[in-house]
């Protein structure tokens, strides 16, 4: 019997304005320091513009759109394996692919120079929902990343 407590999952609770808990983690992940309501503005205000820019009626809808575009389906994983690391091709969970397809975007919207987080995030919002962008181009190489190691997939 094991003597290790497993993780449980906790429940977010969620967004005050759209009510939707994809878009309270994501205002979760983009908080620094503490500061909800500042992440809540900026990503409400991108939100906005995003929806106007793309001509869509509903702003959740065409967000959840831009997340699912840039969610990978498959990674890979080291293995060692007498002595030789291998790199073997790995499907993902689905509340880990939201999970990387909110940090890629995230992070991608940080690294654009000389541009507020409200503007780099509606714009790399925009890229996702058009397929493009960098946010996409990454899902792209893990993607290819896998692909390539097809060989390995044996040793999963």
């Amino acid at each position: 019997m094991s003597r290790r407590r497993r993780a449980t999952k906790r429940q977010t609770d969620p967004d005050p304005v759209y009510h939707s808990a994809t878009l309270a983690k994501f205002i979760n992940k983009l908080m620094y320091g503490g500061k909800k309501s500042v992440a809540r503005t900026i990503v409400y205000r991108a939100l906005e513009k995003f929806a106007e820019k793309v001509k869509a009626e509903n702003p959740l809808e065409a967000f959840e759109q831009a997340i699912e575009n840039s969610k990978p389906s498959l990674e890979v994983k080291t293995k060692r394996i007498g002595g030789a690391n291998y790199q073997v091709p790995v499907e993902i969970p689905n509340d880990r692919k939201s999970a990387m397809a909110m940090q890629w975007i995230i992070a991608y919207s940080r690294a654009k120079p000389g541009c507020p987080m409200e503007e780099a995030l509606t714009k790399e919002l925009i890229d996702c929902y058009n397929n493009q962008g960098s946010t996409i181009k990454k899902k792209d190489d893990t993607h290819r990343m896998a692909e390539a190691n097809k060989a390995f997939a044996q040793y999963k």
